[in-house]
């Protein structure tokens, strides 16, 4: 069967117009985040003790993509004042978090410490004197798909007071992690720009439940990052 050029034409048109008749053009999937109460999750990790340690940031599902998997992300954290741990050694037992993704309950996909402004073997040093880290999951299950790294972030003690979280070591953490990124910042030939934006509703306030009885102020802070 042969074709006309005027009926090939409007074939062609009305093929093209699908998408927006559909609703499909210039469609996105990327969303910031999804709450992970909304999927039966939890915005605190499972510290094995019954109680738990606050997911209070959250790098955004609108970021680059190549800063949200395990190896951009370690990048960036390079970036803005955090490497991984001394040697590759990890002391004490991995905490699991559920995203309410779907995924269940996961073991933190990396933990990064504050490294001292020497990205190689500054690590060491917090580990010894103390200082911040945090620990990474990634939101990535079938039933809340945001791409979203969700950060547990606390100041610790050194060493000698058994790594424990300073006073108030969840918001100093967050906040300091938080100063050190917002702006420009670049590691191994990347650059990153940073914005941040706080968010209340998704953590409680107080301590009621928190690891060490340590009061938080309910704030999560969203960074959104993009690779220049």
């Amino acid at each position: 069967m042969k074709f006309s050029p005027s009926t090939v034409l409007a074939l062609a048109v009305a093929l093209a117009a699908l998408p927006a008749t559909f609703g499909l053009a210039g469609q996105k999937r990327a969303t910031a985040y999804f709450n992970p109460a909304d999927g039966g999750g939890s915005m605190f990790i499972d510290a094995g003790n019954g109680l738990g340690e606050p997911l209070n940031v959250i790098i955004s599902g609108l970021s680059s993509s190549d800063v949200l998997n395990e190896d951009g992300l370690i990048n960036y954290a390079r970036a803005i004042g955090f490497s991984t741990e001394c040697f590759g050694i990890h002391l004490g037992n991995p905490f699991p978090a559920n995203l309410g993704d779907g995924h269940g309950w996961v073991n933190q996909t990396v933990e990064l410490r504050e490294d001292y402004g020497d990205a190689s073997a500054g690590t060491c040093l917090e580990s010894l004197i103390g200082g911040n880290h945090f620990r990474v999951y990634f939101q990535n299950g079938p039933s809340a798909d945001s791409g979203a790294a969700f950060l547990g972030v606390s100041k610790e003690e050194p060493a000698t007071d058994n790594h424990d979280i300073v006073p108030d070591g969840y918001n100093i953490g967050r906040d300091e992690l938080v100063a050190g990124a917002v702006g420009t910042t670049s590691y191994n030939g990347v650059t990153y720009s940073t914005t941040a934006q706080n968010v209340t509703g998704l953590l409680p306030v107080g301590s009621n439940g928190v690891n060490h009885g340590i009061a938080i102020d309910g704030i999560v802070t969203v960074l959104t990052v993009t690779i220049q």
